[in-house]
């Protein structure tokens, strides 16, 4: 009979990503989570080292980067985090507004999933409002935006905000350290977008979602304060 294959030792290492995966993972989280904000200058070596990798990868990681218009290589300088530019942020507004109020009427009448996934996530936003984890609330709150989207039904329009995954965030982590308020009145919002799909009213529910979204344009301006 054939050996049994030897079993795997628990003490065994974890086999870690690729020495790019974890240099773009690193500086993409930095940028989403603003600790490398707009305007500031990355250089191979700073990231080599802070990841622990020499400089090919991390050149590769930064090339992907610069592909996903979140910093701008300069040959023998380094990479600079771009700013949100006012364009942008209406770009992505007015995207935001046209699939979420659409999928927002479409959502209604709601499945008992959907309003019980919703309460979930309204819950753990309130709770890392608590701990004061702004990062982990921008995550939380693109979350409670994209399961509408997704129960929706349509898969283009669910891939279309997809795409606005990294947008959204960087936004939202920029607008709660600039409005501490906006944090808890965005859980209200919330509530009330929540509460208005679970009363199977369509048109209520795309009304919260517009005053809500826009009002992000607003205070990311620094229109309001």
């Amino acid at each position: 009979m054939p050996a049994a294959p030897a079993a795997t030792s628990p003490d065994a290492p974890v086999k870690q990503p690729p020495a790019a995966d974890r240099v773009y993972s690193h500086i993409k989280q930095g940028v989403l989570d603003r600790h490398y904000q707009g305007g500031t200058l990355l250089t191979e070596g700073e990231l080599a080292e802070a990841v622990g990798v020499s400089r090919t990868p991390v050149r590769e990681a930064l090339l992907k980067l610069e592909v996903e218009g979140l910093i701008k290589l300069y040959p023998k300088k380094g990479a600079l985090v771009l700013a949100v530019s006012a364009q942008e942020i209406a770009d992505v507004v007015e995207t935001r507004l046209l699939v979420e109020e659409f999928t927002a009427r479409k959502a209604v009448p709601a499945s008992a999933a959907l309003v019980a996934r919703l309460e979930e996530l309204l819950d753990e936003q309130r709770r890392l409002a608590d701990e004061g984890d702004l990062a982990a609330v921008a995550v939380t709150d693109r979350c409670f935006h994209a399961e509408i989207v997704r129960h929706a039904g349509n898969e283009i329009l669910s891939k279309l905000y997809d795409q606005l995954r990294d947008r959204q965030l960087r936004m939202g982590v920029a607008v709660m350290e600039a409005h501490p308020e906006r944090v808890r009145t965005s859980i209200t919002e919330h509530a009330e977008l929540l509460e208005a799909i679970r009363a199977g009213d369509a048109e209520a529910a795309a009304r919260c979602v517009r005053a809500h979204v826009s009002r992000v344009k607003v205070l990311i301006r620094g229109e309001a304060r």
